[in-house]
């Protein structure tokens, strides 16, 4: 199918195959904007300002996200999904939550409260699984990637799980941006992913399996770490041949992926100007480098949506399209060009840092446009 759909969309736009690449003043001139395209282009945090945007290609778009502002800190989530929408908007429904919860009880935040978070979110998830696996036994086959960021108090604390990626833009000599990677990809076509997977099942050499070009676990699928996916994480849940796209030939006697995130922890620096917090999408398309000389480059105002288009831009070019073509196609078909992308800017304004500065307390959920009052609030005496 995907050849054919290939095939029937590149002889329609062949007429403009010489415009492959959207120039540099796209963003500012283009009078038409992309429907499948949200964004809130600047916020206000406690110590700087953000800016916001998705882009759906799915059917039904799999990315769920969100940004809560708090009067001493900012949280952001990037939960891209996989085998469709539950877990990922379960994830942005519970774990903000649950980190609020642990935070009260222990009176700060640290790495070990993100992982009590996430652990209390995938805990949640399986039992939704197991309430709804006689109904629905496909709930067992669906997970999301889960990238979570904390700026609290000028500490950055980081958790993930997955290939969505957290990027910092540091000031270096002569004044250029350096991009530093903060997070590791738990993903079958990184080696060390393999060996780490090899390792940890040596009864088993199927454990990860080259299939059409791409190294997948079970020959399945290509994290390694995720919220749900519960097939390949207990017996219980293993689904019969009925589903053969997630049919295991043997029943696993010990879970294949794992929800334990990678956790890592920054006192900000002057040179720490700003972060980006992306699904995989838009690093399909962008190297690290690519991102944060765009970011440093432009202004502030509508950074991620131009991240955003900068990546369908892209993305349109590998088919030698424009992106303007590539907006006239409808969401479902636009996946076969390009994955849902979710993209949030944090900007640091190390001034503010050590100043109580009042800003709105806002929940925003990405994609969804309502602004509602944050659950922050319920941290006053610790924030």
């Amino acid at each position: 199918m995907f050849s054919w759909l290939a095939r029937m969309v590149s002889a329609c736009l062949r007429p403009v195959r010489r415009y492959a690449r959207m120039n540099k003043d796209d963003f500012d001139k283009s009078s038409t904007e992309d429907t499948l395209l949200w964004y809130k282009d600047l916020e206000k945090h406690s110590c700087g300002e953000f800016s916001f945007a998705v882009v759906q290609a799915n059917k039904v778009i799999e990315d769920h996200s969100q940004v809560e502002t708090g009067s001493d800190a900012i949280f952001v989530g990037v939960y891209d999904g996989h085998g469709g929408p539950e877990a990922s908007r379960f994830i942005s429904d519970h774990l903000f939550h649950h980190l609020m919860r642990i935070a009260r009880e222990n009176g700060t935040i640290s790495e070990d409260i993100l992982r009590g978070a996430v652990s209390a979110t995938e805990d949640g998830f399986l039992t939704l699984v197991r309430r709804t696996y006689g109904i629905k036994p496909l709930m067992a086959a669906i997970g999301s990637c889960c990238l979570v960021g904390v700026i609290w108090k000028g500490t950055l604390y980081v958790a993930n799980l997955g290939d969505s990626r957290a990027v910092i833009g540091c000031l270096g000599g002569s004044n250029k941006i350096v991009a530093e990677q903060l997070t590791r990809e738990h993903n079958a076509n990184k080696e060390e992913v393999r060996l780490e997977l090899r390792s940890l099942h040596p009864e088993d050499s199927q454990i990860v399996v080259m299939k059409q070009g791409t190294w997948r676990i079970k020959g399945i699928i290509q994290v390694s770490r995720s919220i749900g996916d519960a097939y390949l994480k207990r017996p219980e849940f293993s689904l019969d041949p009925s589903f053969p796209r997630f049919h295991l030939p043997e029943p696993i006697r010990r879970p294949v992926l794992t929800a334990e995130p990678s956790v890592c922890s920054r006192v900000l620096q002057p040179n720490d100007k700003f972060l980006i917090f992306a699904s995989d999408g838009l690093w399909e398309h962008l190297t690290n480098q690519q991102a944060v000389e765009i970011v440093h480059k432009n202004p502030r105002h509508g950074i991620a949506r131009r991240l955003v288009k900068a990546a369908l831009s892209e993305a349109a070019g590998k088919r030698e399209m424009r992106y303007k073509d590539l907006q006239k196609l409808e969401k479902g078909i636009r996946r076969y060009f390009h994955d849902d992308i979710t993209v949030v800017v944090v900007f640091i304004d190390h001034e503010l840092l050590a100043k109580n500065i009042t800003v709105p307390q806002l929940s925003i959920r990405g994609f969804i446009d309502t602004v509602e009052p944050s659950n922050f609030k319920a941290l006053q005496g610790l924030m």
